[in-house]
């Protein structure tokens, strides 16, 4: 586990998701009680990979990356990881997503938005090639940068019902990862875990 202490945190919310999620929410409130001192942003990311990254890539531009980090849970944990990779920045990853660009793809069309079902979105094929594009860096990046126990922490569940995670695990392989026999894909014991996500952070 990592003994640096994060100045900088990022949140990357999933798929249909948003900065009102369930664990973006736990970790919001426990920054602004215990931490008001940390910069903290989750940003609600636009459909477009391509346009998530650079807003998040210009977001995060003057952020220091060796005290900077980033939570990333399903299609965020990937961009986490992609992130880390483009920055050297610790990244937790929880459930995350290891081939959106496969699992997305179904999904062309318009959508709702989970946490308001009145907000609605198109999620374009081009999307899906944007995804493909940043598997590809990945590709190429990983074994330049193989993830270490203290640059990456994963929490991965059994019982996720939307992804596998043996592919999960895959994925976060080099880092330490966190396998829970049960849970959910929302990992709806979070709270459980939370200590230890910030403990990794250096919070």
């Amino acid at each position: 586990m990592s003994t640096i202490a994060t100045t900088h945190l990022l949140y990357l919310h999933g798929f249909r998701s948003s900065p009102q999620s369930m664990k973006a929410q736990k970790v919001a409130e426990r920054m602004r009680t215990q931490h008001p001192g940390v910069v903290w942003w989750c940003p609600q990311l636009p459909p477009s990979p391509r346009e998530a990254m650079d807003l998040v890539t210009r977001g995060i531009q003057s952020w220091p990356r060796d005290t900077m980090a980033v939570v990333g849970s399903s299609l965020g944990g990937f961009y986490a990881r992609w992130l880390s990779l483009q920055t050297g920045c610790r990244a937790v990853l929880l459930n995350p997503a290891p081939f959106p660009a496969r699992g997305l793809a179904s999904y062309i069309g318009e959508q709702t938005a989970w946490h308001d079902p009145q907000e609605r979105f198109v999620f374009e094929p081009v999307f899906v090639d944007e995804l493909r594009a940043q598997e590809a860096d990945m590709a190429r990046l990983a074994p330049l940068h193989p993830a270490t126990p203290e640059k990456q922490f994963a929490i991965v569940s059994k019982g996720d019902e939307v992804l596998d995670w043996r592919e999960m695990q895959a994925f976060c392989a080099g880092g330490t990862t966190r396998l829970l026999d049960g849970s959910d894909h929302a990992i709806s014991d979070f709270d459980a875990h939370i200590d230890d996500v910030f403990r990794f952070l250096g919070l």
